[in-house]
């Protein structure tokens, strides 16, 4: 695979229609072997709570699992949810994860499962879907079976690499409203716990890596295994909001997530570029940017598989959570009313899919309008076969590229 611009893999673990999170666990190990050897550069697990269709729960385990069936490829987690963990258990699972696999680690952070924020603004640092922040899709999914049935492209803009840019998704208030969402914060937070602002999360994990952590009355604390670790750490983010200006003001590199608020990723990128001030561990500023990809040898038949993403995206967007993904027969019996196409079009129509070339072509418009350092795919389909060969045949042609 080209080296310029590489390509790494964002798994959420997904559980297919009749199948269950064990086989879901078995197609990751299966996939991350396939992934190093078609050339991807990283391999990061998501973390998602009570979701029928995601088996992602515990990035640091599924993390030691990949790692340890793996030889050569990063392995991180995309990302690890703060609002569910303190400073130092985070640093004492990934310092384990160093001990065992030195230098292939990374730690992605960010924010979702934290303390409450505007229902308006996105909920920043997810890579996927349990908190309030869905998946995504292309123009394209709706034209599976019934295309007259399926989400259509809601008004947007281009940039000048031909990146669609959607309407920014307003409908955060009425996941972080529901019944489930508040669900979530009492089962994965202690009773009356509170989480610390964000930065200070951040300042604290850097310290006890460093090994310079002091309390507010100066007492040290020193992680083992964890301090020294050499773990590389990232901030995801979906907008210019507090994670861009944090991974700026302390010189980490940032994810940012098309795939999850495909609207805001240039002004993602944007606030974190103009902030950033340099560090020992980064020169200047260093971006990645995630995408929703399936490629297949055709556009016809990527089409097909990747039509059941709209009805999955709904799931996510209604507060019902993640529902196993969809076969194709199975999505082409919904039928979409205008609140199901408005509620999911700006994800449906930003998720590149179709053959090798048409999916380099729309990739190399988000690098171009994004400058992005590094491409962070993640694919779904219901066959894991099919989700295999969609990466090794994007892999193949990226490299290829001119």
């Amino acid at each position: 695979m080209s080296s310029d611009v590489p390509l790494s893999v964002l798994d959420l673990v997904p559980i297919s229609s009749g199948s269950t999170a064990a086989e879901a666990l078995r197609n990751t190990l299966d996939l991350a072997r396939r992934a190093e050897e078609f050339g991807y550069h990283r391999y990061w697990l998501a973390e998602h709570h009570l979701n029928r269709g995601v088996a992602g729960t515990s990035p640091a385990l599924i993390i030691s699992l990949v790692a340890g069936a793996t030889a050569r490829i990063r392995v991180g987690s995309g990302a690890v949810q703060l609002g569910h963990h303190t400073p130092l258990s985070v640093v004492e699972q990934f310092g384990l994860l160093d001990a065992v696999h030195p230098g292939r680690i990374d730690l992605g952070l960010g924010r979702s499962g934290g303390a409450p924020r505007t229902p308006a603004a996105p909920v920043e640092g997810a890579a996927g879907v349990a908190e309030g922040a869905g998946e995504s899709e292309e123009p394209g999914t709706e034209e599976a079976p019934g295309k007259e049935d399926g989400p259509g492209r809601t008004e947007g803009t281009f940039t000048d690499s031909g990146l669609y840019l959607p309407p920014k998704y307003t409908g955060f208030a009425r996941l972080l409203a529901s019944p489930r969402f508040r669900l979530h914060q009492a089962l994965l937070r202690q009773p009356g716990a509170t989480t610390p602002e964000y930065p200070d999360q951040i300042d604290d994990i850097l310290a006890l890596l460093a090994g310079n952590y002091r309390s507010a009355d100066r007492v040290e604390a020193h992680v083992v295994p964890g301090e020294g670790a050499a773990v590389e750490v990232w901030i995801l983010g979906s907008s210019g909001g507090t994670s861009a200006r944090t991974a700026a003001a302390r010189g980490l590199p940032f994810a940012a997530n098309y795939h999850v608020s495909p609207g805001t990723v240039v002004e993602a990128v944007e606030a974190y570029r103009k902030a950033f001030r340099p560090s020992p561990a980064l020169a200047g500023p260093r971006v990645l940017v995630s995408a929703d990809v399936v490629v297949a040898p055709d556009d016809a038949t990527a089409r097909r598989l990747a039509s059941g993403y709209g009805l999955w995206v709904r799931s996510i967007r209604t507060a019902e959570g993640a529902i196993p993904f969809p076969t194709p027969e199975e999505a082409a019996r919904h039928r979409w009313s205008d609140e199901d196409r408005a509620l999911v079009a700006d994800r449906v129509d930003t998720q590149f899919v179709g053959s090798p070339e048409t999916v380099v072509e729309r990739l190399e418009a988000l690098r171009a309008a994004t400058g992005a350092d590094e491409l962070l795919i993640t694919t779904i389909t219901h066959g894991h076969e099919d989700r295999v060969r969609s990466y090794e045949l994007l892999a193949d042609a990226w490299a290829k590229r001119s």
